[in-house]
């Protein structure tokens, strides 16, 4: 009976450390929309120089690649948006070229970023990817409720 009792708690404990943790990313999600597209720049520059130890003509370089990127995502989002408003699923075709041309693009960024940084600067970038990515990941299961994200177009 007391390991029952112990058990309850426990899942009760980690239920709600978990609704807390999202709650929480949830706040860093709407406090980073109250910024302006420049100032999330700005403190993602602040946020790389600190993780990676940037000189000032990295931090210069890296302020370019950010704002880039920054542009790029916005117009995404509005053409998703869009899609989504207009109730439009693209082709195949469209999916895979949409694909194709996010590859590209990060396999570009990879070439700027080893030209900006030292190796040991370019080694923990490429660790502080793939957290985000394995983080990312994690998110989408658990928005799926446990499914891969490419499973709901199946239904």
């Amino acid at each position: 009976m007391k390991k029952l009792i112990i058990v309850a708690l426990l899942v009760v404990g980690m239920t709600s450390f978990a609704q807390d943790k999202k709650e929480m990313g949830r706040q860093h999600r709407d406090e980073m929309e109250k910024f302006t597209p420049e100032q999330r720049n700005q403190l993602m520059l602040k946020k790389m120089t600190l993780e990676l130890d940037l000189n000032a003509s990295q931090q210069k370089e890296m302020s370019k690649i950010i704002a880039e990127k920054s542009a790029k995502r916005e117009a995404i989002m509005k053409e998703m948006k869009a899609n989504k408003d207009s109730n439009t699923k693209p082709t195949s075709d469209e999916m895979f070229a949409r694909k194709n041309k996010m590859l590209d693009e990060q396999i570009a960024m990879k070439e700027r970023m080893k030209k900006i940084l030292n190796p040991e600067q370019f080694k923990k970038w490429e660790d502080m990817k793939g957290k985000r990515h394995h983080g990312m990941k994690n998110r989408m299961m658990h928005h799926n409720d446990g499914k891969p994200a490419n499973m709901d177009d199946k239904k």
